[in-house]
C-alpha cells in the first residue's frame, strides 16, 4: 500500500498524512506501555525486513512518545529502516532529527558510522570517508589495552566501508591497505570475507589495468608502425614516380636523338641519291652526245662513201667518153 501511494504522492506527504490520521485516531498521548509495545513491534518489523510497515509503526511511536528518549529511539530505528529500504536522504534527515531531539542520546555515538554508510550509498565518498575514519578513531581500547568485542566489530565495519569508499573512488592501493588491515587485525569479524573478496577484485582490476595498458601500448605501437609504413609507402611512391619521370625523360631524349640520327641518315642518303641522279644525268647526257656523234660520223662516212661512189661513177662515165651533160 505504501509503495503504491509513493508512486503517486511524495513520500513526505504520505507520512505526514499518516501521522495526521494516527493523531486523529489516538489520544494525544498513549500510555507508556503501549508506546513501548509499538516500539518493540516496529523493531521486530525492521528485523523481519518489513521496512515500510516498520516505518509506519515507528512514526506512531515518534508521535506518541512521552519523552525525547523514546522519540529519539523511534527516530533511530526509522532511519535504520529507511537505510535498509534504500531511502538514504530520508535516513540522513531522521538522523539529524534524532540528534536535535536528544543530543545526549546513547545512539548519537553511532550516527557517524550510519551517516557514513548513507553517504557512501549516495556516492558522496569523500564525505563518507571523513565520518567513517573519525568514527573508527573514536573507538579506543579499554583499561586492558584491548577493544571490546562490540567495538572490534564496529571498527572493522567502519574500516571496511572506508575501503569501499576508496575502492569506488578508484584509489585501489589505498583501498587494499584498508582491507588488509580488516583481514589481519580483525580476522574474526563479519567483514572478513567481504574484505578478502574486495582484495581479489582489486588484484583482478590491477591485472586488467596492466592488460589494458599493454593493449593500449600495443595499439599505439601498431598505429605508429602503420603510420610509419604509410609514410614510407608514400615516400616510395614519390621516389618511384620521380624515377619513372626520369626514365620517361631519358627515353624521350633517346627517341629524339634516334630521330635526329635517322633524319641525318635520310639526309645523307638523299644527298647521295641526288648525287647519283646528277651523275646519271651527266652520264646520260654524255651518252646521248656520244651516240649522236657516232650517228653523225656514220652518216658522214656513208655520205662520203656515196660521194666517192658518185665520183667513181662520174669518172667512169667520163672515161667512157661522154659527158653526161651533153646528151650524146
Amino acid at each position: 500500500m505504501i509503495k503504491r501511494l509513493s508512486s503517486i504522492f511524495p513520500r513526505g506527504l504520505i507520512f505526514s498524512a499518516l501521522l495526521l490520521a494516527l493523531a486523529a485516531s489516538v489520544p494525544a498521548q498513549s500510555p507508556p506501555d503501549q508506546t513501548r509495545s509499538r516500539l518493540h513491534n516496529g523493531i521486530r518489523l525492521y528485523s523481519q525486513a518489513k521496512w515500510p510497515e516498520a516505518i509506519v509503526e515507528l512514526r506512531r511511536v515518534q508521535a506518541e512518545a512521552s519523552s525525547n528518549v523514546e522519540r529519539a529511539e523511534a527516530l533511530f530505528w526509522i532511519s535504520m529502516s529507511e537505510m535498509s529500504a534504500g531511502e538514504y536522504e530520508e535516513a540522513l534527515q531522521d538522523m539529524d532529527a534524532l540528534e536535535a531531539t536528544d543530543p545526549s542520546n546513547r545512539r548519537i555515538a553511532e550516527l557517524p558510522y550510519q551517516r557514513g554508510r548513507a553517504l557512501y550509498n549516495l556516492g558522496r565518498y569523500n564525505e563518507a570517508i571523513v565520518l567513517l575514519q573519525g568514527y573508527a578513531d573514536s573507538l579506543t581500547p579499554g583499561p586492558d589495552g584491548a577493544l571490546s568485542p562490540a567495538d572490534i566489530t564496529r571498527k572493522a565495519a567502519a574500516l571496511y566501508w572506508t575501503g569501499e569508499c576508496l575502492y569506488s573512488l578508484g584509489q585501489l592501493d589505498k583501498a587494499a591497505d584498508v582491507f588488509n588491515v580488516v583481514i589481519k587485525d580483525y580476522p574474526g569479524n563479519s567483514k572478513y570475507e567481504a574484505a578478502r573478496y574486495r582484495l581479489d577484485l582489486i588484484e583482478q582490476k590491477k591485472v586488467e589495468a596492466q592488460l589494458l595498458s599493454l593493449l593500449k601500448w600495443s595499439h599505439e605501437e601498431s598505429l605508429n608502425n602503420m603510420e610509419e609504413y604509410r609514410r614510407r609507402e608514400a615516400a616510395y611512391d614519390q621516389a618511384l614516380g620521380a624515377y619513372q619521370k626520369r626514365i620517361a625523360d631519358m627515353l624521350k631524349d633517346t627517341r629524339l636523338q634516334d630521330l635526329e640520327t635517322e633524319n641525318s641518315n635520310y639526309k645523307d642518303q638523299l644527298n647521295s641519291a641526288e648525287e647519283k641522279i646528277r651523275s646519271l644525268e651527266d652520264t646520260l647526257r654524255e651518252s646521248s652526245t656520244t651516240q649522236q656523234k657516232a650517228k653523225d660520223s656514220a652518216a658522214l662516212e656513208k655520205l662520203n662513201t656515196l660521194k666517192a661512189s658518185a665520183q667513181d661513177l662520174e669518172k667512169k662515165i667520163t672515161d667512157q667518153g661522154g659527158n653526161p651533160g651533153d646528151g650524146k
